[in-house]
């Protein structure tokens, strides 16, 4: 089946959101239905330096990304490109889509002037570390985080 990745329009939002939920550390913070979903949509697709980006196979969503684009003054003002919530519906994984999602990031980071690409990815997601650095990303920094 082809797949096309566009830019998410808000009738994307459920489908998204329920891919954000089907993993054990999805189930446990996502609420689909939720109305803050929309709100927050509206503020990212509002932003031009965001890009919520889905693979659609015929009418349905079956992958999700999200890019933001980091200006900065170290590196000689390199601006960056941050991977977030890479997401493969369950009944799709394993047959490459990921890997198609995460180049067509790469090729739009270089296509407006990014030097570099960096991810997060939860340190008990081993299959996903793995799959990063098939694609050539190194853990190079330790991540981390504070909940507000």
């Amino acid at each position: 089946m082809e797949i096309t990745i566009r830019r998410a329009t808000a009738a994307d939002v459920d489908p998204i959101v329920a891919m954000l939920a089907d993993d054990p550390l999805g189930a446990a913070r996502e609420k689909p239905g939720d109305p803050a979903y929309l709100t927050a949509f509206e503020v990212i697709d509002a932003d031009p330096h965001q890009f919520l980006a889905v693979a659609v196979a015929g009418e349905e969503v079956v992958g999700t990304l999200q890019l933001t684009f980091t200006s900065g003054l170290s590196r000689l003002g390199m601006t960056r490109a941050t991977v977030e919530a890479v997401r493969v519906r369950s009944d799709q994984r394993g047959g490459g889509l990921g890997e198609r999602l995460l180049r067509w990031a790469l090729n739009e980071a270089r296509a407006r002037g990014c030097g570099m690409v960096q991810l997060t990815t939860d340190a008990s997601r081993t299959d996903a570390h793995r799959f990063y650095e098939r694609l050539g990303f190194t853990a190079s920094h330790v991540g981390m985080k504070l909940t507000l």
